[in-house]
């Protein structure tokens, strides 16, 4: 019998490590895990979401309310997000991953299919090496103001959480489809946003590449992507579509990195998908 999960702020312990989660919605478990790595998970917060699925929400360590491991890193995530879906004690849940969090997802649903009923991979790739970085950077300096892509820049710099936060806010215009004629909808996003600073010691992000091993997916798998995604766009959700058996693609024609702010409903709907084609 599946245990129903309370609305609201929850936590527990890995390792002697806090780990605080936020369950928002109704109807079957969807756990969301943002991006970043460092990003306050309330970015992702989705009232279309919440509307079809209980959400769970986790703040990942280093971030918001929980504790701050020892080590960082893909590996540090995903046994996070493994001991919170075991903690939900649920028979199966879908699991979304937007961004560096679809890294983490993705490489939770490699390795543990059984305990998932569904897989939404959301503006995310399934590798970030050398040619990711660059098409990343090249994506930053064709922004027309010039001011975003030096802002972009002092954000990867940058030494501490606070500045990292103001930096990655004033970079934001560069990650939707169209920042300045909706300046107004968007500001309490961009006022909102915060971000934790990793330790040097974490790993390199380039070292994650799982597109030998995307045949092996058995998990339904819905790929939701921005058209006009200069980070994990088109071209990296394409690798996800060819590489993962019977996979679903949604492009989003109005939407940049953030699609669930930028189109919302429609994001909403594209993610019902999942549930939808299990019907």
């Amino acid at each position: 019998m599946q245990r129903t999960l309370a609305a609201g702020t929850h936590e527990f312990t890995v390792d002697g490590v806090r780990q605080v989660f936020r369950v928002a919605g109704r109807g079957p478990v969807l756990v969301a895990h943002s991006g970043g790595p460092g990003l306050d998970s309330s970015y992702l917060h989705s009232a279309e979401l919440e509307k079809q699925f209980t959400v769970v929400y986790p703040e990942p360590v280093g971030t918001g309310r929980s504790g701050r491991p020892a080590a960082y890193g893909l590996k540090t995530y995903v046994r996070f997000l493994t001991a919170l879906i075991d903690h939900l004690d649920q028979p199966e849940v879908y699991l979304l991953g937007h961004s560096a969090g679809g890294f983490v997802a993705l490489t939770y649903a490699l390795d543990h299919p059984a305990r998932l009923a569904g897989l939404v991979l959301y503006s995310t790739s399934p590798e970030a090496g050398p040619e990711f970085w660059e098409a990343t950077l090249a994506g930053v300096a064709a922004y027309p103001d010039p001011e975003v892509g030096a802002a972009f820049q002092r954000a990867l710099a940058a030494p501490d959480d606070e500045t990292i936060s103001t930096e990655f806010a004033a970079a934001l215009p560069v990650y939707f489809a169209d920042f300045d004629s909706r300046r107004e909808d968007f500001a309490p996003f961009q006022a909102a946003i915060r971000m934790s600073k990793e330790p040097a010691t974490t790993p390199d992000p380039t070292s994650y590449d799982v597109r030998d091993r995307l045949g092996e997916l058995s998990v339904p798998t819905l790929i939701v992507i921005g058209a006009h995604d200069f980070i994990c766009g088109p071209r990296w959700g394409a690798l996800l579509t060819q590489g993962i058996p019977d996979a679903q693609t949604v492009i989003l024609e109005k939407s940049g990195h953030f699609a669930h702010v930028e189109q919302p409903a429609e994001f909403g709907a594209a993610v019902a998908q999942i549930v939808a084609g299990r019907s």
